[in-house]
């Protein structure tokens, strides 16, 4: 047998096995590493995507809100609350507390608190990041334009009862086309429950209260409500004259304030006396401040974080809401060694504040 037939039955050498596998080992390491970077940009790509999303929605609710400040609370956006003890806003009827663990007080002027349209909330949220210090938390507040409640007319049938019986020829009610009538006062959708909040107008008089049980046309407004609404002071419901008449309508108090409490901070959305629901995960950091008009000395007050407290204005005189910061970071370290990021900054004007043109002539 030849030299040459006998290498062939032998084999490959150990050097040439050696050699095959360093060049197999450095090509299949390229192609993991390949399929890793690429891999890494695909998640990349799509986190970002979905937290462009996230951002989009959360940023467009928010704004929206902040908006209606004051829709349908009539002229002068300020109504007096019951004063025995300062109602609050930010708990549910499980009887947890949300702003920053806490109930949230309504502003005073005086003795009185007072139910504006907006509500700001310098630093009343948690902290997130020593550096940047603690978030805010904001408060708007406007009537519900989707359910029909000014339709009915109230009767206060007891003490702490209203009767709603439906008259479609209320002044202002004006139900959609296709709609013949108004939805039912207990309607499973749309229909009070427990926690809302509804303004009464009986005769010249408002008055806010909480919804505190339901059942077909007739709803109880019972003291030791969660949000401390029915009380027996002056501007409480229960003072109201028995048989008196007047309408109502559904008033949506929206607070919006970031939540630490789980693994990836939240910004939260809670209504009335209901439970809060998540608007977007990993919003980290949350600003406002505000632009206002002081009537009296005629001059614009651009730019107060604690909207105006500190020069003795009130939240009604506020005409611009200014979002300095609602920021988001993603949950994800991507293949470059950062963080993806977005923050929000904006200006929403608030037309239903200010009941006079307190807007300086140019």
């Amino acid at each position: 047998m030849s030299d040459r037939a006998k290498k062939r039955a032998s084999g490959f050498s150990l050097l040439e096995m050696v050699i095959a596998m360093s060049l197999g080992t450095v090509v299949l390491g390229a192609a993991v590493q390949i399929y890793s970077q690429g891999l890494s940009a695909t998640w990349a790509v799509s986190e970002r995507a979905e937290m462009q999303q996230d951002f989009r929605a959360a940023s467009d609710i928010l704004t929206r809100d902040v908006s209606l400040a004051g829709a349908g609370l009539g002229n002068g956006v300020q109504i007096a609350l019951p004063t025995a003890t300062t109602p609050v806003y930010g708990c549910d009827q499980t009887l947890v507390c949300y702003i920053n663990g806490a109930a949230a007080p309504y502003p005073k002027q005086g003795a009185t608190p007072y139910f504006y349209g907006l509500i700001p909330g310098l630093n009343a949220g948690p902290t997130i990041n020593a550096a940047a210090g603690a978030t805010d938390v904001v408060t708007v507040v406007y009537t519900d334009s989707t359910f029909y409640l000014n339709c009915y007319q109230a009767k206060i049938t007891a003490k702490t009862v209203v009767t709603f019986t439906e008259n479609l020829a209320l002044p202002g009610c004006v139900l959609p086309n296709g709609m013949a009538n108004p939805q039912n006062v207990n309607d499973s959708v749309v229909g009070l429950t427990a926690g809302d909040l509804v303004l009464f107008t009986f005769g010249s008089t408002p008055v806010v209260a909480e919804v505190t049980a339901v059942s077909s046309n007739v709803v109880t407004f019972a003291a030791g409500d969660v949000l401390k609404m029915n009380q027996t002071t002056a501007t409480g419901l229960v003072n109201v004259a028995l048989n008196a008449t007047g309408t109502g309508s559904r008033v949506l108090v929206i607070t919006y304030y970031i939540d630490n409490t789980t693994t990836r901070p939240r910004l939260m959305r809670q209504v009335s006396g209901h439970s809060p629901m998540p608007v977007a995960e990993n919003v980290v950091f949350m600003k406002f401040s505000y632009d206002l008009f002081n009537a009296t000395t005629g001059t614009p007050e651009p730019g107060q974080t604690d909207g105006g407290v500190s020069l003795g204005l009130t939240p009604n005189q506020i005409t611009k809401i200014n979002i300095l910061h609602m920021a988001m970071t993603s949950a994800m370290k991507g293949w470059y060694g950062g963080y993806q990021g977005l923050d929000l900054q904006t200006s929403v004007s608030a037309r239903n504040l200010t009941f006079t043109n307190d807007y300086p002539v140019p």
